[in-house]
């Protein structure tokens, strides 16, 4: 009786007490300023080009190896937020991100734009998604996917806010000083946002919302499958090569569609709101479609999302206007912000929670190596054709195959008769 008494008037607390709310916010500032700078580097692209006369793909090799970076240090970081929760994990990365940049504002030869781009800014990345969408997968089971949604609409604010301020930031004091400007402000936000994450409820004595109406996180936790079981599941390479799909587009059109835009006659300040858009569309994106992704479910959701992203980069082939432009990116800024958003939910509920952050930090890798491909890729049939329709194309086909691949998804078998 007194358990009962002591649960109730928890559960009428919860909505105004709830520390996972917090979660939420502090991991959504994070990606605010992480993806933001990241996303930012197609604006500081054609400078870097005009002052140092490097090609369109070894210039966006440094932004392929800092993604590549990303998603290996993805699974370390993935693994030791499972284990000792994200402050000191995002404090660290924090630290790095920020130097980074800074060092940036330095940069006179092609191989410290490697080194301090690719190598360092790509560690402190390390922590821009897995461990924050894995520590809000712990404190919500009921509203998980709309909880992700927020928390990774920052991705997409960032992407909306950073990239024109640093293209103001550029036409008023030049690339060197807005990299010091930038650097400066993300190291800061990122360390003092950090101090406020907490890795699961039984930390300060909560419990994750809706876990009693929704029993997840007892023997679920206990049944989870590890790494090394979740590896030798189909479902595991399906995601990892859908998300492999959507990615190789979101890394060519994130790096290359700025310089697209003004090759065909469109002002850099105009090419520049083009990326605003993508943020902008990433966010009702990634509301909309983590929140229906508690209704529908994440099959689903995920279905529509590439289905989006095939329409966007087809249409581009043909765009030369600057409003079929922002139509285009707006669909695909859609599209993506709902891949970003029900991924987390997609792992917690095909493996459950016990090695949430190492599965969705491996199953990163390939999300961040088609960035990588695909940025690098755009940019080498850029130099060899002069254009970036056949890009475009290669990007759409592929994320037809994502549709094929999350069509395919079926629950895993351990879980037949269990909770869900």
């Amino acid at each position: 009786m007194d358990k009962h008494v002591i649960l109730t008037s928890t559960e009428s607390k919860e909505p105004s007490f709830f520390y996972g709310y917090f979660i939420v916010v502090f991991a959504f500032v994070v990606m605010v300023m992480m993806w933001g700078t990241s996303y930012s580097f197609g604006v500081f692209f054609q400078p870097l080009l005009e002052e140092f006369g490097w090609t369109r793909a070894v210039t966006s090799g440094a932004f392929s190896l800092s993604l590549l970076l990303l998603s290996l240090f993805g699974i370390v970081a993935g693994k030791l937020t499972d284990r000792f929760g994200p402050k000191i994990v995002v404090t660290g990365c924090g630290f790095f991100l920020g130097l980074g940049y800074l060092l940036m504002s330095q940069v006179s030869s092609i191989w410290q734009l490697y080194l301090f781009y690719g190598v360092i800014i790509g560690i402190g990345m390390s922590t821009a998604f897995v461990p924050l969408v894995s520590t809000v997968a712990r404190w919500f089971v009921k509203r998980r996917g709309l909880m992700t949604g927020i928390a990774s609409s920052g991705l997409s604010i960032g992407t909306l806010i950073i990239p024109l301020v640093a293209n103001w930031l550029i036409s008023i004091y030049g690339w060197r000083t807005s990299y010091m400007i930038v650097g400066s402000v993300a190291l800061v936000l990122i360390i003092l946002a950090a101090q406020f994450l907490r890795r699961d409820p039984g930390q300060i004595g909560q419990s994750a919302y809706g876990e009693d109406e929704w029993p997840e996180t007892g023997d679920a936790k206990a049944l989870g499958l590890s790494l090394q079981e979740a590896i030798h599941t189909q479902q595991f390479w399906m995601l990892c090569v859908a998300m492999l799909c959507f990615t190789l587009g979101l890394g060519a059109i994130l790096v290359h569609i700025v310089p697209h835009a003004v090759g065909l006659g469109v002002s850099s300040a105009s090419a520049a709101i083009i990326l605003a858009v993508i943020g902008g569309a990433g966010t009702v994106g990634r509301v909309i479609m983590g929140s229906a992704c508690d209704r529908i479910g994440n099959k689903l959701s995920l279905g529509i999302c590439f289905a989006l992203l095939s329409v966007s980069l087809f249409w581009l082939l043909p765009a030369k206007e600057l409003w079929l432009l922002y139509l285009c990116t707006a669909i695909f800024g859609f599209g993506y912000g709902g891949i970003s958003a029900v991924i987390s939910p997609t792992v917690a509920e095909l493996f459950k929670l016990s090695s949430h952050g190492a599965i969705l930090g491996v199953i990163n890798i390939f999300s961040e190596g088609g960035s990588a491909i695909g940025s690098v890729l755009a940019g080498y049939i850029f130099d060899a054709t002069g254009r970036y329709q056949v890009a475009f194309l290669v990007c759409g086909t592929m994320s037809t195959i994502g549709i094929i691949l999350t069509s395919l998804l079926r629950p895993i078998r351990k879980w037949a008769g269990t909770n869900p």
